[in-house]
C-alpha cells in the first residue's frame, strides 16, 4: 500500500542517500562503490569479517547492479549509519548498547587508553541512545568523551584533534524528531566504509562476550566543556584572513538542531548582523517547518528584514541551502558552481574537477565544462562523494541537497563552513547574492517520491520494462534516474531533459506505475 507521494521540482529540497540505483541514463564511468584502503591499525576482527562481505563494483553507462551486488551484507547500516524510529529496533537502547560493544571491540587495538567522542543533535531520544552507547563503549574498554549537541562536522573534527579511536554522532539529520540515527567516524575523521560497517554488524550478530573487558580495564566517561569553542574557532579559521562580515545582515536558520548555538556565534564573531531562527530546541521541534528542507519561512524573513543572505542548515548542520536577498532558494549545485569558480580563479581547486552525485543537474556539468573543469559523478551519499574525492585528488565535492565536502577544512560535509566560502565571495565581489549565486540555468528536472510498504516495486517486471521504454524514448535528450532511498521506504523517480513537458511526462508515467504496483503488492 502506498502511503503518499511527494514531489520536488526545484532541487533544493531533501535528497537522502543512495539505496539502490535501478536505472540511469547518460551517466558515464560511475564508480558507485570504490573500495577504500583499509586502515592498517584496525582490530583483527576486521580481517576475520571482511572476506565474505567485500563487494566493490564499478558501473558505467546503463549498468544496473543486482540487488545482491550493490553493497556488502549490511542490515542495520544504511547509506548514512543506522536510522529508524526512536525507541524501536534498531533505534532502541538495546541495539545501541550492542553497537557500542561491537564498535568498541572493533576499534580496540594496542595498549593505549582507547577513546571515543560522542555527540548528538537535539532530539529527545538522544538522551536514551547516548547513555546506552556510553555503557557499551565503557564495557568494551573505551573512555568516552561526551560533547553534547554539536554539528556532525564538529564530531569528525574532534575525533581527530582528540586523537580518538572513534567518533559517534547521534542524529537523523533532516528527519523529524521521531526518528534518530547513529553515524560512526574512524580515527581519521572519515565515515566508515561499507566493509567496516558490515564487520561491526557481524560482531553485533554474534556472541559479544569476548568484546567485554575485565573490570580493571573498563573505560570512563567525561564531558568536554570547551567542545563548542573548539569548533567555533575551526569554523572561523576557514574564513579568509583579512576579510570580515562587517555590514552584512544574515538570517541563519538552525532547524532547532545541532548548530543552534555555534552557527550564529561564528557569524556574529566574524562581524555580521545576525538574525537567528530555529534556535529554540525542545526535543520535539527539530526540522519542524524550519531548516534546509523547509526554507519558506527563511525566505520570507530574509525579504522582511532586507537581509543580504539567508542560511538554512539541517538538523545536524552538515548541509545547507541558501536564500538570496530576493527570497529565492539556492541549492547545492549552484553553491558548488560558485565555490568551484572562485577556487579555480585563485588556483586553489585541485584535481581539475568537482565531485557530485548522479542527482546533480546537467546545467552544473555544462557550466564546469565551459571553464575547463570536469564533473565526476558518484552514487547518492556524501560518503561516496568523499571516497571519489580522495581517489581523484579533488578538494571540492557535494550534493544537490546541500552537503559540501571541502577536505581543506574538514573530513565531512559542513553547512556552516560552506556558507562561509560563499560569504567570502560576496564580500570580495560586493554584488548581491541574487547575482553571485546564479551561476547557471538548470535544466528542467523533476523528482517525485513514492512511498511504499512491503517489497520494493522496482523488482516488478512491469516497472523494469517501463523504465527501459522511457529511457529508449528519451534517448540523448535527457536522463532517467530511479532509485530506492537508503533511509526510508521511498522510491525516488527523477528525470531531466531540455523540455519541461518531456520531463513531466516521463516522471508522471513512471511514478503512477510504481504507485500502482506498490498498491498491488
Amino acid at each position: 500500500m502506498v502511503e503518499h507521494a511527494t514531489e520536488n521540482r526545484s532541487v533544493a529540497g531533501s535528497i537522502p542517500a543512495l539505496g539502490t540505483i535501478f536505472s540511469c541514463k547518460l551517466l558515464k564511468n560511475l564508480n558507485f562503490f570504490a573500495p577504500s584502503a583499509e586502515p592498517p591499525h584496525l582490530s583483527p576482527h576486521f580481517a576475520a569479517a571482511k572476506g565474505p562481505i567485500r563487494a566493490g563494483i564499478k558501473g558505467a553507462g546503463r549498468y544496473k547492479p543486482r540487488m545482491s551486488e550493490a553493497t556488502p551484507t549490511r542490515r542495520l547500516f544504511g547509506t548514512d549509519g543506522i536510522r529508524g524510529k526512536a525507541n524501536a529496533a534498531p533505534m532502541d537502547a538495546a541495539t545501541a548498547l550492542r553497537l557500542g560493544q561491537a564498535a568498541g571491540s572493533f576499534f580496540n587495538r594496542g595498549n593505549h587508553r582507547h577513546r571515543v567522542v560522542i555527540g548528538k543533535d537535539t532530539r529527545l531520544s538522544g538522551y536514551m541512545l547516548e547513555p546506552a552507547l556510553t555503557a557499551g563503549f565503557i564495557g568494551a574498554g573505551m573512555d568516552v568523551v561526551l560533547v553534547g549537541p554539536l554539528p556532525t562536522p564538529a564530531i569528525a573534527l574532534l575525533t581527530r584533534s582528540l586523537r580518538a579511536d572513534l567518533g559517534v554522532m547521534i542524529s537523523a539529520s533532516h528527519n523529524p524528531y521521531e526518528d534518530n540515527g547513529i553515524k560512526l567516524f574512524g580515527p581519521d575523521g572519515l565515515k566508515l566504509t561499507d566493509d567496516q560497517e558490515a564487520a561491526i554488524e557481524a560482531l553485533m550478530a554474534g556472541d559479544l562476550g569476548a568484546a567485554l573487558v575485565p573490570p580493571a580495564r573498563l573505560g570512563r566517561a567525561s564531558r568536554l566543556e570547551d567542545a563548542p569553542g573548539r569548533y567555533i574557532e575551526a569554523a572561523k579559521a576557514s574564513f579568509p584572513r583579512g576579510q570580515t562580515l562587517d555590514g552584512l545582515r544574515i538570517v541563519v536558520d538552525c532547524a532547532h538542531g545541532a548548530g543552534y548555538r555555534v552557527a550564529p556565534t561564528v557569524l556574529w564573531e566574524l562581524g555580521a548582523e545576525v538574525i537567528p531562527i530555529g534556535v529554540a530546541p525542545d526535543g520535539f521541534n527539530i526540522n519542524k517547518g524550519v531548516g534546509s528542507t523547509a526554507p519558506a519561512s527563511l525566505a520570507t524573513l530574509v525579504q522582511e528584514r532586507r537581509a543580504d543572505l539567508g542560511i538554512a542548515l539541517d538538523g545536524d548542520a552538515d548541509r545547507l541551502v541558501l536564500v538570496d536577498e530576493a527570497g529565492q532558494v539556492i541549492d547545492g549545485d549552484q553553491i558548488l558552481a560558485l565555490i568551484a569558480h572562485s577556487w579555480h580563479a585563485q588556483r586553489r581547486l585541485t584535481g581539475g574537477a568537482v565531485v557530485a552525485t548522479v542527482m546533480s543537474n546537467m546545467g552544473l556539468e555544462r557550466y564546469l565544462a565551459a571553464r575547463g573543469l570536469g564533473l565526476l559523478r558518484t552514487a547518492v551519499g556524501d560518503r561516496y562523494v568523499g571516497e571519489k574525492m580522495r581517489e581523484t585528488g579533488c578538494n571540492l565535492g557535494g550534493e544537490q541537497s546541500g552537503h559540501m565536502i571541502m577536505p581543506d577544512f574538514g573530513t565531512t560535509g559542513d553547512g556552516l563552513i560552506a556558507a562561509l566560502q560563499v560569504l567570502s565571495v560576496l564580500v570580495e565581489e560586493k554584488r548581491p547574492a541574487s547575482e553571485v549565486l546564479r551561476c547557471f540555468t538548470p535544466l528542467p528536472q523533476r523528482l517525485v517520491n513514492v512511498r511504499y510498504a512491503g517489497a520494493s516495486p522496482l523488482v516488478k517486471p512491469a516497472v523494469v520494462q517501463a523504465i527501459a521504454a522511457e529511457e529508449a524514448a528519451l534517448g540523448a535528450r535527457g536522463r532517467v534516474l530511479i532509485r530506492a532511498s537508503g533511509t526510508e521506504p521511498v522510491i525516488r523517480v527523477m528525470a531531466e531533459a531540455e523540455e519541461e513537458a518531456l520531463v513531466d511526462g516521463v516522471v508522471g508515467r513512471l511514478a503512477e506505475l510504481i504507485r500502482a504496483e506498490a498498491r498491488a503488492a
